[in-house]
């Protein structure tokens, strides 16, 4: 047997390994003797180009083609998409209009959310005379590659079916998403998201994947702090495995703080955040430390059951953490204008108010309807200090005897009613108007709340105090929608002469849920029927 030959059955032996291990699902194996068989394919040209005649030479072309597109099959199965596209990319260099190859192409820049650049791959591919067998499948790979592309330039997003049918089935498909915002320096901390425009209470500005998740059932309080310290190893280790696998997350995730030196830290463009600016960081050399994304995590992790935050679907019922980069840069304000809906590894945020251009989009990273010293004690456990203007004007008013006597009595028990007069009366006596008085009754919030909840209180002090809508109103201006706020208008305007203010109430819901949740899908979640 002549060296030639020996070379051939080698091949032929390994091509035939490989294929097995693919159809048994055993990824890396498949990958491992893919390799080598690219290997003694390629040296097997290179050596032998001269000596083979055309019709063999071809042979091995092809050869080359499919094992680069089953490789490139196997590493995106595993997740590896940067390097499986780069096996389609040399495969398609042999072949450009090799079916398999585009196939597996197609598929990978849908899971990598460059949705146009998928779509061209699978309309070519409907070109193939294998596209008649594939039909079916390929032209479901065209609908949604044109669905995803459409919502990725509108955020024309809608979760109201899936909602109303009580999340039964898959949630819906969502794609990546940046609407009218750009990342700025904060005069709150480091760099912020800001409005570029004017926007309206419940329209989107970011929607977009996490790198990873981790979900799980917290126990009881007893062993609750070992497993949340599992599901943080875990959540760390996924982390850490797509930063190994993609270049780009790992850029990524570099612009993010470690929570030092946040004034000279560089602005990021928001267009290297969309997914198809892939090609312009693709070959950036970047490299992160361990300690380095341990910081990282520790500064902008979210935890998906949060106070500005709503979970919908399966996971509603889970204590869940994820990293979802662009939004971790959103600071904190105790007067919020942005809130978060969850939906499977998808965050989607909207404004909770109007903002206007040029404003900076805030969430609220712990309750904010509390009183300041409260708030102080939850910012110094996220490890900050707010200096809001609202923080600063409330440290200005609790010097005052009268609000210090409104606090001990509420200490001791004084008729929430009662309060709530005694703090409107110094309003008027200090003469605080404008979002000053939103920011005293978001701290005072649960008097007021149990004032309007009680029929006794409404009926001794109910033409002493504000009317529910008007002190609502005041709230939304400084702390944005809230379900809490939503829910006492809504019991307060049915008690008042049964008359229901519905754009009112439609307007806060859509601060609180957002605009991709429509009329009968908001009564479906406050299981209120009231629209």
């Amino acid at each position: 047997m002549t060296e030639l030959e020996m070379a051939e059955e080698q091949m032929q032996q390994l091509r035939s390994k490989a294929k097995e291990h693919l159809l048994r699902e055993e990824w890396e194996e498949s990958i491992f003797a893919y390799s080598h068989f690219i290997n003694l394919c390629q040296d097997q040209i290179s050596n032998t180009q001269h000596h083979l005649d055309p019709e063999n030479l071809s042979k091995h072309h092809k050869s080359l083609c499919l094992g680069l597109s089953n490789r490139a099959e196997a590493r995106s199965r595993l997740r590896e998409f940067d390097e499986a596209l780069k096996d389609c990319e040399q495969s398609l260099k042999i072949e450009s209009t090799h079916f398999k190859t585009l196939l597996c192409k197609g598929k990978i820049l849908l899971n990598l959310n460059r949705y146009s650049m998928a779509l061209d791959c699978f309309k070519t591919a409907l070109l193939d005379p294998q596209a008649v067998e594939n039909a079916e499948s390929l032209h479901g790979y065209l609908e949604k590659c044109k669905k995803l592309d459409f919502l990725s330039r509108t955020g024309g997003f809608d979760l109201s079916d899936w909602i109303v049918n009580k999340y039964r089935g898959k949630s819906p498909e969502l794609a990546e998403y940046i609407g009218a915002v750009q990342i700025r320096k904060s005069v709150i901390s480091g760099r912020g998201l800001f409005a570029t425009k004017n926007i309206d209470a419940g329209t989107l500005v970011l929607v977009t994947k996490a790198i990873a998740t981790e979900r799980g059932i917290l126990p009881s309080e007893d062993s609750g702090e070992n497993a949340q310290l599992v599901m943080w190893k875990n959540f760390i280790d996924k982390v850490t495995s797509s930063i190994a696998k993609c270049p780009r997350t790992c850029y990524l995730i570099n612009t993010l703080s470690i929570g030092e030196d946040e004034d000279v830290l560089e602005v990021p463009d928001i267009s290297l955040f969309r997914p198809e600016a892939e090609e312009k960081i693709r070959d950036l050399d970047n490299k992160l430390d361990m300690a380095s994304i341990l910081n990282i995590l520790d500064v902008n992790s979210l935890v998906e059951d949060a106070v500005s935050a709503k979970v919908l679907g399966k996971n509603s019922g889970y204590y869940g953490v994820g990293l979802w980069v662009l939004a971790s840069f959103i600071n904190h304000s105790c007067s919020p204008n942005a809130r978060r809906l969850h939906v499977g590894d998808y965050v989607m945020v909207h404004v909770s108010r109007d903002v206007k251009a040029g404003e900076e989009i805030t969430f609220a990273y712990h309750d904010v309807l509390l009183p300041l010293d409260k708030r102080r004690e939850m910012s110094n456990s996220w490890g900050f200090q707010c200096n809001c203007k609202r923080c600063k004007f409330e440290e200005e008013m609790s010097e005052k005897q009268e609000i210090r006597e409104i606090e001990i009595g509420l200490e001791r028990g004084m008729d929430m009613s009662g309060a709530v007069y005694r703090l409107e009366e110094c309003m008027r006596r200090c003469v605080v108007r404008g979002k000053q008085k939103g920011y005293l009754r978001a701290s005072y919030w649960s008097a007021y709340s149990e004032a309007y909840g009680s029929q006794k209180s409404m009926k001794r002090w109910g033409q002493r105090i504000p009317a529910v809508d008007t002190v609502v109103d005041s709230l939304v201006e400084v702390v944005g929608s809230d379900e809490r706020l939503l829910k006492v208008l809504i019991e307060g305007l049915n008690k008042s002469s049964g008359l229901l203010d519905k754009e009112r109430a439609l307007k806060l819901g859509r601060g609180v849920y957002g605009k991709v949740v429509k009329k009968q899908a908001l009564r479906t979640l406050l299981e209120i029927g009231f629209f």
